[in-house]
């Protein structure tokens, strides 16, 4: 399949006809967009746009998705920007209306079947499935270790989806402590397997654990039947998967909008 295809194809079953990423969240077709709306714990933003969408119906549906996201008391919402959504100018229109744009990721994708081969490990590490409050924790820890973030969100949306066989987690361990870990989000019905979060402790970086873990996530996602792979990767990521095989589509950008400080 051709690059642009794929893009196609991937518009239309990740995008134009979303499915919910957690128990507590829903997904709609509003006016020239597709939104997710959950609690203030969820991810809540747009996720598509109409794409013969011009500047001024663009402007009306930015005003109505702030209304509707702040009517809900939501700290914060996000529209997901893809280089090739109309109108051109988008992202001045969205900054203009008081979103704050969040670093350039890279949109990916590889068949499956390539990487659910073996890979070795560092002696001493091993790999964990998440499948527990426990192992909740250890994959956090990892998660703040790798991108010195707070993991308190994530935590919740994780326990959250323990239970949901679209969902998947894994966790590197050196010694009982953790030193990297990934998910996994499955989309029934469509070609993709998203790998999310993947990020490992600088002290281990360069070792191969990441390509542990997008392997094991591979054969998980083989087992359940997906063609391709799907990363948003960030800058650091990004050249690691192309010399992996994977394929560049395009670029996505984060807009948010805080309602609260």
């Amino acid at each position: 399949m051709e690059p642009d295809e794929m893009l196609a194809l991937f518009d239309h079953e990740m995008r134009e006809n979303a499915r919910p990423d957690g128990p507590g969240t829903h997904v709609e077709r509003a006016g020239d967009v597709v939104r997710q709306t959950g609690g203030a714990d969820d991810w809540n933003g747009v996720v598509w746009t109409a794409p013969d969408l011009s500047a001024g119906r663009a402007e009306s549906e930015i005003t109505a998705q702030v209304e509707h996201y702040t009517a809900r008391g939501l700290g914060e919402f996000e529209w997901k920007l893809y280089a090739h959504d109309a109108p051109a100018g988008l992202g001045g229109l969205l900054t203009a209306a008081g979103f704050e744009p969040e670093p350039r990721e890279t949109l990916l994708v590889a068949p499956v079947a390539d990487h659910t081969g073996p890979v070795d490990l560092p002696e001493g590490v091993r790999l964990l499935e998440v499948a527990d409050a426990a192992g909740v924790e250890l994959m956090v820890r990892a998660h703040e270790l790798a991108f010195g973030t707070d993991g308190t969100r994530l935590r919740h949306q994780t326990l959250a989806r323990l239970a949901d066989d679209t969902f998947a987690a894994v966790v590197a361990v050196a010694d009982g402590e953790p030193v990297s870990s990934a998910r996994l989000e499955t989309h029934p019905g469509t070609s993709f397997a998203g790998l999310w979060g993947g990020g490992t402790a600088a002290p281990w970086r360069g070792r191969g654990i990441y390509r542990a873990l997008i392997a094991h996530r591979a054969r998980v996602a083989a087992e359940r039947g997906y063609r391709f792979l799907q990363v948003d990767a960030t800058d650091q990521s990004a050249p690691i998967l192309r010399r992996l095989g994977f394929t560049v589509l395009g670029t996505t950008t984060p807009y948010v909008y805080r309602t609260a400080p």
